[in-house]
């Protein structure tokens, strides 16, 4: 996949997350979970591990039942059965692991990059619990902002090595300009928050370069939801350390 399609792809997905400020909690649980199945039917085929359709399912499942419940759960502590899905998701990738008959040699990889996709599946639904936590959509816009300006430096067709700073530095500069126009974060807490955002974008990106393109367009469109998927649980407890 292009880093301009895989770049849009993460855009579009951003957008329909922070949409969940004005549409409601319905909207954040349903686009979540959406993407979260979508994420996980077709990580095992960007990875291209054996059994596709089992661990598919399995990724898929964690990322669903973790946003369902971040959606549902009358407690504060939003995500709070998330580390249990996580754990029934490893358990679980273990199992099949231990279980299938193909692909022996590679079953430490399978392992591996499975694991890897319960974990980004499960923290996407930090993006639902950020939408609770928040009354004012700020904080997730700076978030957001700072993801598509990275999102946008990654489409560009330079080298790793400039590609990679190029989006933290950009991306760190978009934080503080969208705390003064959406929010009343401190311009140092917004800065360190885009940063972070930018590294976890170039560090997706650097992934897709070393792993090379996908053979299946599901694997494509899983390895452009990660970084943003991903990001659900570091906008949420960032947001709690910064607000609470």
């Amino acid at each position: 996949m292009k880093s301009s399609t895989a770049g849009l792809i993460g855009i579009i997905s951003v957008a329909l997350l922070v949409a969940g400020h004005h549409l409601g909690d319905a909207w954040a649980v349903a686009i979540t979970i959406a993407l979260a199945v979508v994420f996980g039917y077709g990580w095992p085929h960007y990875l291209n591990i054996p059994a596709k359709k089992t661990l598919g399912t399995v990724l898929a499942l964690t990322g669903a039942a973790a946003a369902l419940t971040a959606g549902l759960t009358t407690s504060s502590e939003y995500l709070s059965w998330t580390p249990i899905y996580l754990a029934l998701g490893f358990g679980a990738v273990m199992v099949v692991q231990i279980i299938r008959g193909t692909g022996q040699k590679r079953r430490l990889e399978s392992t591996l990059g499975a694991g890897a996709g319960v974990a980004i599946a499960g923290f996407a639904c930090g993006w639902v619990a950020s939408n609770r936590f928040l009354g004012d959509p700020g904080m997730s816009y700076i978030v957001a902002i700072s993801a598509v300006v990275a999102l946008l430096a990654g489409m560009l067709n330079w080298p790793d090595r400039v590609v990679g700073p190029l989006a933290v530095v950009l991306a760190g500069l978009a934080g503080p300009l969208a705390a003064l126009l959406f929010s009343d974060v401190r311009i140092l807490t917004s800065a360190i928050l885009g940063l972070l955002v930018g590294a976890v974008i170039a560090a997706y990106r650097r992934l897709r370069t070393l792993t090379g393109p996908a053979k299946s367009m599901t694997g494509r469109i899983a390895a452009a939801l990660a970084p943003i998927l991903s990001l659900g649980a570091l906008v949420y407890f960032v947001e709690k350390l910064i607000l609470s």
